[in-house]
């Protein structure tokens, strides 16, 4: 297998992009390029990784800093085209991510998540990457969906 090649995104990374959020529907892709401006412009510290796989976009992630806060920082979306998910992508995404933080002295990372059956795997897929669940905030989504927070301290 091809390894994943993660960098910044970029605007060429934007039609790729939203076929990942198309297939993964973690939301509208059209909403992308709006979200994605401040960045690319600089004008803003948020982090935008892309993930390459044989030269096609497969994956990123969007981290920003956490206001009113020393060193913390928020992973607000993570999404893998479903066809690669399973072959490392999320894993290096993310330990890109952690990379990018920890070079610049930050100093934790949190992930929102439900606490429904439907993201049992994303829950399971956090622990295995070293991350602890620090909390719960029940009914937080909707009844019968809890906010699940997970940690991981550099």
């Amino acid at each position: 297998m091809t390894e994943p090649s993660i960098t910044p995104t970029t605007k060429e990374d934007i039609d790729g992009l939203k076929t990942v959020l198309d297939e993964t529907g973690l939301f509208p892709g059209d909403m992308l390029a709006d979200m994605l401006a401040p960045s690319l412009a600089g004008e803003t510290n948020a982090l935008w990784l892309t993930c390459h796989l044989g030269g096609d976009t497969v994956g990123f992630s969007y981290t920003a800093p956490e206001e009113l806060a020393d060193g913390t920082w928020n992973m607000l979306a993570l999404a893998v085209r479903p066809d690669v998910q399973g072959r490392g992508v999320g894993t290096a995404l993310v330990a890109a991510t952690e990379a990018h933080l920890k070079a610049s002295g930050q100093r934790i990372l949190v992930v929102d998540t439900s606490g429904t059956s439907d993201f049992a795997l994303a829950r399971r897929f956090y622990a295995r990457n070293g991350y602890d669940e620090e909390a719960r905030v029940r009914d937080f989504w909707a009844p019968g969906d809890d906010k699940v927070i997970f940690r991981k301290a550099f």
